[in-house]
């Protein structure tokens, strides 16, 4: 199985980057990353100072799809994420949600033991490993590792964990994709900006879609669908991802767009991805037993 070294990251999301691996349409690999700090917080001690802030959110590859074209969609299958050592937050003045009242930097390393993050002496968090970062090259000028956009990016969305297939819109040639900013456990809005960040490999498998396309990446799993959108605000991207699914699930139904409404107002699910990023991020969320009520495929073979 091919494996691509977390020593080829990437600091942005460009179709002027060269790739650093070619994989065939279907090809299951391995991807090594860095924790967000690209590991350069080693201890509690480690001053704000010595970080290079430069190189953060740093995600492996690019990684070029064979036969992968713009218009395209590419699929990746999450198959497993294998966490690496310890976890490590910070928090600081200006970061995040709270970050007009925290004074000053603080890093603090978290052990991650039998399934579980040890935040202190009383809290034992449960592991849910995701990928923050994890997307393809945009048409368009570059965007950064830490930004969202309709290439993906840093969606900072939990429910892209194992098992998962994530679906990008595919902008250039070979999509060029990338992912990292791994996480051993984070909650919806990441409101300290850092979730428990940690290195780690994934295996994925990717997958070219011919006859589909895709405006903002789309989410599967055993539960359901997800449609992620990243806006200036929490408003647009939840409005944006709402007509998003409205308009990839209403061609596949007997509905009216009335009688549809209703349905996603009944049983849709607005979910807050992040709000920390420069663009903050929302997917609407539909329940697997309503696409096999009315016998939903999005994509078939």
């Amino acid at each position: 199985m091919s494996f691509v070294p977390c020593t080829t990251a990437i600091y942005s999301f460009s179709k002027n980057h060269q790739p650093v691996r070619t994989v065939q349409s279907g090809e299951t690999f391995v991807i090594e990353t860095y924790d967000c700090f690209q590991n350069q917080i080693t201890s509690s001690e480690t001053p704000f100072d010595s970080i290079d802030w430069n190189h953060i959110n740093p995600a492996t590859g690019p990684i070029y799809i064979e036969g992968a074209e713009p218009g395209d969609i590419l699929a990746v299958k999450i198959e497993q994420i294998r966490l690496k050592g310890q976890g490590v937050m910070a928090v600081g003045p200006g970061l995040g949600v709270l970050g007009d009242r925290i004074p000053q930097f603080e890093a603090k390393m978290i052990p991650v033991e039998e399934n579980r993050a040890v935040f202190d002496e009383h809290l034992s968090i449960p592991l849910n490993p995701m990928i923050g970062v994890i997307g393809v090259a945009p048409s368009g000028e570059d965007v950064s590792c830490g930004t969202p956009g309709p290439h993906g990016g840093n969606m900072d969305t939990k429910l892209i964990t194992t098992g998962a297939t994530v679906y990008f819109p595919v902008f250039v040639k070979g999509a060029l994709f990338a992912l990292g900013d791994l996480h051993a456990a984070m909650g919806d809005g990441e409101i300290g900006v850092s979730g428990i960040e940690i290195s780690g490999e994934v295996t994925v498998t990717v997958r070219v879609m011919k006859g589909y396309s895709l405006n903002h990446p789309l989410l599967q799993n055993d539960d359901g669908i997800a449609t992620i959108v990243s806006a200036k605000t929490l408003d647009e991207a939840v409005k944006q991802s709402v007509e998003e699914m409205v308009n990839l699930l209403l061609p596949h139904t007997p509905l009216t767009l009335n009688h549809l409404t209703m349905v996603l107002s009944a049983a849709g699910q607005t979910q807050i991805s992040q709000v920390v990023d420069p663009l903050v991020t929302a997917r609407f969320f539909v329940p697997r037993f309503v696409l096999e009520a009315y016998g939903i495929r999005l994509f078939e073979d």
